[in-house]
């Protein structure tokens, strides 16, 4: 089968707009940095580089169909320059078959270190150091491979939590990797929700693959058919303008004195998830910025 790959370059404040634009013709956009950061102390403490661009990739069938669906994301993509908010490149289409597509998006990840834990692609090797916590992930086409800023934010508020909660809802689960850590450090089970079938079937892979699988539940559905349970810890790593909308139903799903870790904030609207988040009764217990991503600590009163 050949596909169609669309490729954007954008601003990091561009991201979620051509995200969502890609998605419209796709089943969701892959983002990765043009420029690391790397700490000359520790070859694994990646950063990216937050004054660079990023390259947003989505793929579609090369079929009926296919022109019309280039020509609509151009006219999309033309309306968002035109504002001239942050700068956005033009679209970049390129066809490519079902090998090249299985192993390029490889090239774009390596292991890094985010505080004592590890993340490793499944085709490279690390071991980690006494006392790291080692995740091997196979992220396939679902996102969340700790590099991006709100994953690695996630998981640095992750470690902070002590002891960690017994059970873990995960919101958009992606690759499973932030369950996974929170059952590598120390939950018993974890529940990971995401409306994309290809992340349901990853995240359920990546689990097997670090031992955990037996402790992890994938569920596909949107944040809205989380299973009614009540969690003392839910992670959600989203966009500002989901978390603004599902904040009553992921505090319906908190246990009392449960705890939120909420991320996928752009700075600029860090106030309006902060607002939102605290009209639903929660109280912000830590914001911790990484660039010009935001991730929130927050709690729900006893």
């Amino acid at each position: 089968m050949r596909w169609l790959e669309l490729s954007v370059e954008a601003d990091v404040e561009a991201i979620e707009a051509v995200s969502e634009i890609l998605g419209r013709v796709s089943d969701g956009a892959a983002v990765r940095p043009t420029r690391l950061l790397t700490d000359p102390d520790d070859e694994l403490a990646v950063r990216e580089d937050p004054t660079a661009t990023y390259v947003l990739t989505a793929h579609l069938p090369a079929g009926p169909g296919a022109d019309d669906a280039v020509e609509s994301t151009e006219r999309a993509l033309w309306h968002l320059q035109a504002f001239g908010i942050r700068p956005v490149g033009g679209l970049q289409v390129r066809t490519v078959d079902d090998a090249s597509w299985a192993e390029a998006w490889k090239e774009h990840y390596v292991a890094q270190r985010i505080g004592r834990v590890v993340v490793v692609p499944s085709w490279l090797e690390e071991p980690p150091r006494a006392g790291e916590v080692r995740i091997v992930l196979d992220p396939g086409m679902a996102f969340g491979t700790g590099l991006h800023p709100t994953t690695r934010g996630c998981l640095e508020l992750l470690q902070e939590l002590d002891p960690m909660p017994s059970r873990v809802l995960d919101v958009g689960t992606g690759s499973g990797i932030l369950a996974i850590a929170a059952l590598a450090l120390g939950a018993d089970a974890a529940v990971g929700l995401d409306a994309d079938e290809l992340a349901v079937e990853a995240s359920s892979a990546n689990a097997e693959r670090n031992g955990v699988g037996s402790r992890f539940t994938a569920i596909h559905g949107s944040a809205d058919e989380a299973p009614d349970e009540a969690y003392p810890l839910i992670v959600a790593n989203l966009v500002a303008a989901l978390l603004v909308r599902l904040a009553p139903s992921l505090v319906a799903r908190m246990a009392p004195g449960g705890l939120l870790i909420a991320s996928g904030i752009i700075e600029t609207r860090a106030a309006e998830v902060i607002d939102a988040m605290r009209e639903a009764g929660l109280a912000i217990e830590r914001r911790q910025d990484d660039g010009e991503w935001v991730s929130l600590l927050v709690a729900r009163a006893r």
